[in-house]
């Protein structure tokens, strides 16, 4: 928790758009390829249980939009 853009996330819990990783103090690549980064907690009563992380090739690739439809998304999976 607290480390890379996952772990922000999840410490903080809320969205994290990222348009350049390379400029995120402490990223933690899972890719090479990976540019830019958007994460989504996952919270369940108050708690965060997990994260969605959706990585591009393209910079600057996810906005608000985005992260309105992902948080829907993720809203709607029942546990």
């Amino acid at each position: 928790m607290g480390r890379g853009v996952c772990g922000s996330s999840w410490q903080q819990a809320k969205t994290l758009i990222v348009p350049d990783v390379t400029q995120f103090a402490g990223h933690i690549a899972c890719s090479s390829l990976s540019i830019s980064e958007i994460v989504v907690p996952i919270i369940r009563n108050n708690i965060v249980i997990g994260v969605l992380d959706v990585d591009s090739e393209t910079e600057a690739m996810f906005d608000e939009t985005d992260q309105k439809y992902l948080e829907e998304i993720i809203a709607g999976i029942i546990f």
